[in-house]
C-alpha cells in the first residue's frame, strides 16, 4: 500500500508561482512512477506531468509544457511540481499518482491516489 499526500497548493494571481509537492509513503514507493493531475470543477480528469522513478524521463501535456517542471527526490520519496506563469485556467484540483508502471501513469490508470490540493489563479 501506498500512501500519497499533497500540499502547497493556494490562490495566486495570473503570472505568479507555485510549487506542489506530494509525499510517497509505504511499500516501494520509491520505485514508482509518479505523475500529476488536475480537476476543474465540471471537467474531466486531465493529466498535467508525469516522471519516472528514476527521474529520468518526463512527460508534460501541452498545456502545461514549458511552464511546469516535474522532478522527484527519492531520497524523500516526495515528487514536486514547479509551476510558473500561471493562468486562470490552471485553475483546479490537483492529484498526485502512483503506478509501478509508467504507462498506467500516463493513461490515468494509477494505483494510488493523493487527496489532491486546490489551486486558484486569479485573473
Amino acid at each position: 500500500q501506498v500512501q500519497l499526500v499533497e500540499s502547497g497548493g493556494g490562490l495566486v494571481q495570473a503570472g505568479d508561482s507555485l510549487r506542489l509537492s506530494c509525499a510517497a509513503s509505504g511499500r516501494a514507493s520509491s520505485r514508482f512512477a509518479m505523475g500529476w493531475f488536475r480537476q476543474a470543477p465540471g471537467k474531466e480528469r486531465e493529466f498535467v506531468a508525469a516522471i519516472t522513478w528514476s527521474g529520468t524521463n518526463t512527460y508534460y501535456a501541452d498545456s502545461v509544457k514549458g511552464r511546469f517542471t516535474i522532478s522527484t527526490d527519492n531520497a524523500k520519496n516526495t515528487v514536486s511540481l514547479q509551476m510558473n506563469s500561471l493562468k486562470s485556467e490552471d485553475t483546479a484540483v490537483y492529484l498526485c499518482a502512483a503506478h509501478r508502471a509508467l504507462g498506467s501513469v500516463l493513461a490515468g490508470g494509477a494505483d494510488y491516489w493523493g487527496q489532491g490540493t486546490q489551486v486558484t489563479v486569479s485573473s
